[in-house]
């Protein structure tokens, strides 16, 4: 299966040119979505959570968020612990739920592609991009979170030069831009590609 990976900062949009594609017949796998169930379900995942938190981060069954949020959004560390849990357990449901899918190709969508070696596991990385202050705008409003908290967040992720970089296809998603006729161009070069890769 041709396999595209979808990535960008939090609050660039990654979801709408997602739901686009989607519109077009191709399924998504999103990574976020994934990550919250495994850590909510995962008996495994669950205790080592706890016990790189050095604590019981289910104090009423169910995982609290913020306070783990709380505990590795300033510490490069922890964050990179938390990671190395979860993102082999996303990768391994990613493959399972691919086998089932029957499309010219598959995307996966993930905020943390480069830094997690998500971007070795796919065919190519398109890459969605906005102004900063846009993305502030947006998970503000989302999130219900303060601007502070999100730059944090900005803050412990690649930049959208790095990213791009490192990207097939880059999708400008600011507010005054249509994202509609880019993701058509790049659908119909990775069907392109996807033949040539059958």
């Amino acid at each position: 299966m041709f396999k595209i990976g979808i990535t960008g900062g939090i609050g660039s949009g990654k979801t709408s040119v997602c739901k686009v594609f989607g519109v077009l017949g191709i399924p998504v796998f999103s990574s976020d979505t994934a990550g919250r169930e495994i850590m909510d379900i995962d008996t495994g995942i669950i205790l080592k959570l706890n016990s790189i938190a050095g604590k019981n981060l289910y104090p009423g069954g169910t995982l609290d968020r913020a306070e783990l949020a709380r505990l590795i959004f300033n510490n490069p560390y922890m964050l990179e612990k938390v990671n190395s849990v979860v993102h082999p357990a996303v990768f391994s449901r990613f493959s399972e739920w691919e086998k089932k899918q029957h499309a010219p190709y598959v995307i996966m969508e993930a905020a943390i592609f480069f830094e997690n070696g998500g971007s070795k596991k796919v065919n190519r990385v398109i890459t969605v991009t906005a102004p900063v202050e846009e993305r502030i705008a947006r998970v503000m409003r989302r999130n219900n979170l303060t601007k502070e908290q999100v730059m944090e967040r900005i803050r412990n992720q690649m930049s959208d030069a790095d990213m791009a970089k490192q990207s097939d296809y880059v999708i400008d998603n600011s507010e005054n831009t249509m994202i509609i006729p880019t993701v058509l161009n790049i659908h119909e070069d990775i069907l392109k590609s996807a033949n040539q890769f059958c």
